[in-house]
């Protein structure tokens, strides 16, 4: 058993809350209301919106040291939904990883909607999270929980494979709000 912290209580949060209680893991859920809590997990997720993630890091980047740290962000651009706002040869996770030198960060679950995650499925697939980082052993940490709460986990690649995963996942939800997808469907991963 894993002890999870889910920073943030939105849809995705409770979406990976879900899958990781399911897989029989400890889930702490912190939401902006609980500031004065501390993080108690080996592994925190970070399920608050891009432009929160300079102040959750800011307010909480003593207690990450030492800790798995998933990043799940699109860092999209809020106002025209029409690009991402951080350099095309970085990511949001690279510039996490580099405001968070003693944790071990890694990207994930920003390819899959809370929908997905919930339902287990893509359409007819098993719902897949792709999972990029440096750090092999977290990785498969990761991973563990993933699959022991009935979803299918791949290794991306390393941390710089983040780059990828936020396009992606940004196009993925420039179709959803477009209309062309649905919110409960998105792209699925036939191994």
């Amino acid at each position: 058993m894993t002890n999870l912290s889910i920073l943030g209580t939105g849809n995705m949060g409770q979406a990976i809350a879900a899958v990781a209680a399911k897989g029989g893991h400890s889930v702490q859920q912190l939401g902006e209301n609980d500031l004065d809590t501390a993080v108690r997990g080996d592994v925190v997720v970070l399920a608050v919106p891009y432009p929160a993630v300079s102040a959750v890091v800011a307010l909480r980047g003593d207690q990450l040291a030492g800790k798995i740290v998933v990043d799940i962000t699109n860092p999209l651009n809020f106002e025209t939904f029409d690009s991402l706002v951080v350099p095309a040869d970085s990511s949001a996770a690279a510039e996490i990883a580099a405001a968070l030198p003693q944790s071990r960060v890694l990207k994930a679950f920003n390819t899959t909607f809370a929908g997905t995650l919930a339902a287990g499925t893509v359409g007819p697939l098993t719902t897949t999270v792709l999972i990029a980082g440096d750090d092999s052993d977290a990785k498969s940490v990761l991973a563990g929980i993933v699959t022991s709460g009935g979803l299918n986990a791949i290794d991306a690649g390393a941390l710089k494979r983040a780059r990828e995963l936020e396009a992606l996942g940004f196009l993925q939800l420039t179709l959803a709000a477009n209309e062309k997808v649905s919110w409960t469907g998105g792209f699925g991963v036939i191994a």
